[in-house]
């Protein structure tokens, strides 16, 4: 008998495995419900339990998942249904992975931060696993990481802004005078001397948001005015870089005017939207190439407001297309390596849209040009009017 033979274990049966998945739930510090196919729980483990307040398992068994989880946004909105990401998830059989928001527990309406998932489990009668993580030590430290950020690049801009100032004057010929080789050195710098300070504002601009010092300012608006009049401000731009910018889809023919005559109302806040649609352009800008064309266009898509901004240019890999919206995140490639960035701008993106409780995306093909589609909650006529009396009167009451 060899001396390196393994011995041959006895295989678990199906209940003692069954026994041992129970155990390791009981144990574990993630909140964890099982649903049957109409949503009604079937179990709930004890961390589940002690995160919803709802004193014992019997007292959450056999009810619908939604009495015991109740979510807000992360920054304490209420999610209509339309954005509640678990109520759709659930509702349509989706896997839901790691959402951020608040859970608001029990009667007393206490809120703790977690981050949920579903997972539809179809081999099994229609049932779902919901889990769900208390998160408050990760947002205590990633505040601690953004206080930091926050800080040193407040710091740096000075400084920054000062290099720039100086530059400026050595540049400029009233103030001195210098030869075409120092010229040529003294715009590299000024050019890298600018990308640094975009990169500072760009960092002081997305951690104001995560740490929660800015939230977003809602106002009813027409929809369609409002990017039009975003899309023109850059007509300049375009025309300099040799570009065709226009509002309104890129295949319009004479029987769809009416399609750019819509008129679709939103409730967002109008320094995020001019934001997110200014990123939005000057990316298209940036990676369009000379007599490339770019396309700006709002419909009305049900209960959405659906904005997309497509262009002609380089397109982007199915690679990058699935991290483009990370935070310092820029393709590398040989097109992309020329073109300055922070890496924060479709973060920025992606960030004021879901505090608005909206969703971005984007469709390309590498050397095919690029879509980004924003969709944000849409208001009807009604709701417009009655938000529209709302804000006003808040206004005029001193609310702010």
């Amino acid at each position: 008998m060899s001396l390196f033979s393994s011995k041959k274990t006895k295989k678990p049966s199906a209940s003692e495995t069954s026994g041992l998945a129970e155990l390791a739930l009981k144990t574990i510090h993630d909140g964890v419900l099982i649903t049957d196919r109409n949503n009604i729980i079937q179990f709930i483990n004890p961390a589940a339990i002690t995160m919803t307040d709802c004193g014992s398992a019997n007292n959450a068994i056999g009810l619908d998942y939604g009495l015991l989880i109740k979510l807000e946004s992360k920054e304490g909105r209420e999610l209509s249904d339309q954005e509640n990401p678990l109520l759709n998830a659930m509702k349509n059989n989706q896997p839901l992975e790691s959402f951020r928001g608040s859970l608001i527990v029990g009667q007393t309406n206490k809120r703790l931060p977690i981050s949920i998932s579903v997972l539809p489990a179809d081999n099994l009668g229609g049932q779902k696993i919901i889990t769900f993580r208390n998160i408050t030590k990760e947002l205590e430290e990633e505040g601690a990481q953004t206080e930091f950020i926050s800080t040193a690049s407040h710091e740096m801009r000075t400084p920054v802004a000062t290099i720039d100032g100086y530059l400026s004057l050595c540049l400029n010929p009233a103030t001195a005078t210098i030869d075409a080789r120092a010229k040529g050195y003294l715009d590299a710098a000024q050019t890298a001397s600018k990308h640094l300070g975009k990169l500072f504002q760009d960092l002081l601009d997305a951690t104001k948001l995560d740490d929660g010092r800015i939230r977003p300012k809602f106002k009813p608006m027409e929809m369609v005015g409002a990017v039009r009049t975003i899309t023109n401000s850059f007509q300049t731009r375009a025309t300099e870089a040799k570009l065709n910018l226009r509002f309104g889809s890129e295949d319009i023919s004479p029987s769809d005017s009416r399609r750019l005559n819509q008129v679709v109302y939103g409730f967002v806040d109008p320094t995020f939207l001019v934001e997110i649609m200014s990123n939005l352009i000057e990316n298209a800008l940036k990676y369009t190439p000379a007599g490339g064309s770019i396309y700006v266009n709002v419909l009305g898509d049900g209960d959405r407001v659906l904005i997309n901004v497509t262009d002609t240019g380089i397109g982007i890999s199915a690679d990058d297309l699935a991290h483009i919206f990370q935070k310092f995140y820029r393709a590398d490639n040989s097109d992309t390596r020329e073109i300055g960035g922070t890496g924060l701008g479709l973060y920025l993106v992606k960030q004021r849209v879901e505090a608005m409780g909206g969703r971005v995306w984007a469709e390309s093909a590498f050397g095919e040009g690029s879509t980004f589609y924003v969709s944000l909650p849409r208001l009807t006529g009604e709701e417009y009017e009655k938000r529209m009396i709302a804000f006003n009167n808040n206004i005029n009451g001193g609310i702010k």
